[in-house]
């Protein structure tokens, strides 16, 4: 699959998640298996270019390629300077933010509120693509299904933008009215690929190598994007790969698996967030990563009380070296179909 003239590894997206998707988390999923991943969100708002919060996201030191960097804004001047600045700084895709349900955003009519205004969401597509084409940088669009169930909208604003000059569209099987509530419907992702004859990639409540399957044959979509299923456990994305590639699940990784690779993930977070921040971040990291573990609540307890990174590193270490000695592989719930493939 190419995205202009970049070559995707595979067709597995990893969701921009606000707060989620940083630099080291983004390495560690292309690590384990995601072809493609999308930044954080990166405000519009000149003036809030040089804060801390904004920097760190525009910091792509080191990442492995495509780097693709996801702006939200009302303004399509501001939105295309704002790829220019990103461009500035490594991006090599630029992804309009026309998604996010958050309040905060839609509050002020960015992200998933833009759905609610087709002639300002075109204005914004048009002048990113008006910027980004000189450079060379294509433009993709996340968005939902519609503002609510009575004004889904998707098939027509996407419409819309293919003919704008968008190269690649996600579609979020929710309407904003729903945020993640509910479940994801894919009959309007099938309508907007079957519509559309640039790559369109399905996204929402693809949690399992078995669902991904569906997903897939649903909607006939030429990607797949995870979102909250890869918090805890980024390795979805070979199992899902695996999967797809054989029609056979992929054994759980072992234990020193996840200890060294979440070990690795601290390391590279504390080194971008530093001592104070960082121990902070990470705690949502690591309880994702234990949560559904033996022991894994108490452990998340215990763990949310440590101050420092090396303590917290050590903590981490022996807890999954404990684990270890009861578990070779990751135990998985009772109702897992892998369980079997654990013994």
């Amino acid at each position: 699959m190419k995205l202009g003239a970049i070559a995707l590894p595979n067709t597995l997206f990893v969701a921009p998640m606000a707060g989620v998707t940083d630099r080291p988390f983004r390495q560690l999923c292309k690590r384990l298996g995601a072809g493609y991943a999308v930044s954080e969100m990166v405000t519009s708002k000149r003036e809030l270019w040089n804060s801390l919060k904004t920097s760190r996201r525009a910091d792509h030191a080191g990442e492995v390629e495509p780097i693709a960097v996801q702006i939200a804004g009302v303004d399509p001047a501001q939105m295309a300077e704002a790829a220019l600045y990103n461009i500035d700084r490594g991006a090599q895709v630029i992804d309009i933010n026309m998604g996010c349900p958050a309040k905060k955003v839609c509050n002020v009519w960015a992200g998933s509120a833009l759905m609610q205004d087709e002639p300002l969401a075109l204005r914004i597509v048009e002048a990113v693509v008006a910027a980004c084409a000189p450079r060379g940088v294509p433009v993709t669009l996340k968005m939902r299904t519609g503002w609510c169930a009575a004004e889904k909208n998707a098939l027509r604003l996407a419409r819309a933008a293919e003919s704008a000059g968008i190269a690649l569209l996600t579609v979020h099987g929710r309407t904003r009215e729903q945020g993640y509530k509910g479940q994801a419907e894919y009959d309007t992702v099938a309508a907007v690929k079957a519509a559309l004859g640039i790559p369109v990639v399905a996204n929402g409540d693809i949690d399992s190598p078995q669902k991904a399957r569906q997903v897939l044959e649903h909607t006939r979509a030429d990607a797949l994007m995870i979102g909250r299923a890869a918090q805890g456990r980024p390795w979805i994305f070979r199992e899902v790969a695996h999967f797809l590639a054989t029609g056979e699940l992929l054994a759980p990784p072992t234990v020193r698996e996840v200890r060294g690779w979440l070990l690795e993930h601290l390391q590279d977070h504390y080194g971008l967030y530093g001592e104070y921040s960082g121990v902070r971040s990470a705690r949502k990291h690591i309880g994702w990563a234990v949560r559904a573990l033996p022991g894994g609540e108490d452990f998340r307890a215990r763990m949310n009380l440590i101050e420092s990174c090396e303590q917290q590193l050590l903590a981490v270490g022996d807890w999954f070296d404990e684990l270890a000695q009861h578990h070779e592989r990751l135990p998985l719930a009772a109702n897992d179909e892998r369980l079997e493939l654990t013994a």
